[in-house]
């Protein structure tokens, strides 16, 4: 089941990122060794109680006019709309209600979207209620008086915010259909690549970057088995600078990328590999999805009998945080060897849903520690007791060891190939949990 996607909605000013910041703590999705990735913290993963929820904020420039302040908070909320579960708008008691607030608010009422409101800066609670109160002329339900520097009355806000959940969540439940979310930057072919497997203009292609404008799903039907594909949106606004271009077209990939099982990243072959390919691709190996890199528009480039290699190492240099993802050369053009990618779509699923018997992990782990001893400290040296999956998508394994700070990342890696080279796991990645367990006796 896909994480609920909440957004933060507000103007500049009224302390988005100081909230922000509050509630992601120190777990913000920033993938520390991949190049390029999440400059902004545009998105976070968030925990209260049983709940854990993915956030992004909308905010992009800030910019100076007022009128201009009220286009880009529409834009803003346009976005929340089109990609949240729950809407978080978040006002200043200090500035107290403004034009621009009504006239979001005006937007997010009539989305059906659940929207919180949140009146920030209310350092004290006697001093500020009274003006919290005027806030209820939104027509937004029970304002919700905190303070995110000071994080006060955040329990209640996130009770009110998770109370929203269960309902949107529950129908993914049902839907065991493979969810295969098409992402890259615009204007690459995702659009086109999926009116190609269907056989029909189901969605809008252009040669304009970000005519997509929203994020849709197609069911495809081959060999009897159904898929759900998920063409990451573009922008709603093609005039915008390149940052709010950037920074929506993340936000977007986001939320596709949380809906999905697998993800195929799509690279213009004519322009090369990219840094925003590096942020995209980043966002779905943070959380675990099955990777497969197509690089469309194949027929468009010269090639000699090294145009492929060379290619092939520049992916795996500069998405060196992807070495176990699938690669296939591909043109949605002419429909060159999009059979193949259905091919390599149904094995990365298998292997990212693969389960081990522990008895073989067992013997495994015997064979590589005895090929190669594992790493010692001060005279104390490290020793594997066990190994066992613990979860699929992607598979998890949990090691039992003696100590875990001797236990090097390269060691744990070298275990990780061992798995590979036994099982294969193309096209996903593997999550490796180390425990002690204390030695008896």
């Amino acid at each position: 089941m896909s994480k609920p996607i909440v957004a933060i909605v507000g103007r500049p000013n009224v302390g988005k990122s100081t909230l922000f910041n509050a509630l992601a703590g120190s777990r913000i999705s920033i993938v520390q060794d991949t190049p390029g990735v999440t400059r902004d913290r545009i998105y976070a993963d968030v925990d209260w109680l049983d709940y854990n929820f993915t956030m992004i904020d909308t905010g992009g420039i800030e910019p100076e006019s007022e009128d201009v302040i009220i286009k880009n908070m529409r834009v803003q909320a346009q976005i929340a709309m089109d990609t949240a579960d729950v809407i978080m708008f978040l006002v200043d008691v200090r500035q107290g209600l403004v034009d621009a607030d009504h006239k979001v608010a005006d937007m997010l009422r009539r989305s059906g979207k659940p929207v919180v409101l949140v009146v920030n800066k209310v350092d004290n609670f006697d001093k500020f209620m009274p003006d919290v109160y005027e806030f209820y002329n939104l027509g937004l339900g029970d304002p919700f008086p905190i303070s995110a520097a000071s994080q006060l009355g955040l329990g209640d806000m996130l009770d009110e915010l998770t109370s929203h959940f269960d309902g949107g969540a529950k129908g993914d439940e049902e839907d065991d259909r493979p969810k295969i979310a098409i992402i890259g930057k615009p204007n690459v072919g995702k659009s086109s690549i999926i009116n190609k497997l269907l056989g029909e203009d189901r969605v809008i292609v252009s040669d304009i970057a970000g005519t997509t404008r929203d994020a849709i799903d197609t069911a495809i039907t081959r060999n009897d088995r159904e898929y759900v594909f998920i063409d990451t949106a573009g922008l709603r606004r093609k005039n915008k600078v390149k940052e709010e271009i950037e920074r929506y077209s993340i936000i977007r990939t986001v939320t596709a990328v949380e809906r999905a099982d697998i993800c195929v990243l799509v690279i213009d072959a004519t322009e090369g590999v990219t840094e925003q390919d590096a942020k995209i691709a980043g966002i779905a190996h943070d959380r675990g999805k099955g990777m497969i890199i197509a690089v469309n528009k194949w027929d468009a480039i010269e090639k000699n009998d090294k145009t492929v290699y060379k290619f092939e190492e520049e992916i795996r240099r500069i998405l060196s945080f992807l070495p176990y993802a699938e690669i296939i050369f591909i043109s949605a053009k002419t429909g060159q060897r999009l059979p193949r990618l259905f091919d390599l779509i149904d094995i990365v699923i298998d292997n990212h849903a693969l389960r081990v018997g522990t008895g073989v992990l067992n013997e495994i782990l015997t064979e590589a520690v005895a090929m190669q001893e594992p790493p010692s400290d001060k005279g104390k040296k490290l020793r594997l007791y066990y190994m066992t999956e613990v979860a699929v998508k992607p598979p998890a394994f949990v090691i039992f060891v003696n100590d875990k700070n001797l236990t090097h990342f390269s060691y744990t890696r070298y275990i990780e190939n061992r798995i590979r080279d036994a099982f294969g796991f193309r096209g996903t990645p593997l999550k490796f949990i180390i425990r002690e367990r204390k030695e008896k006796g």
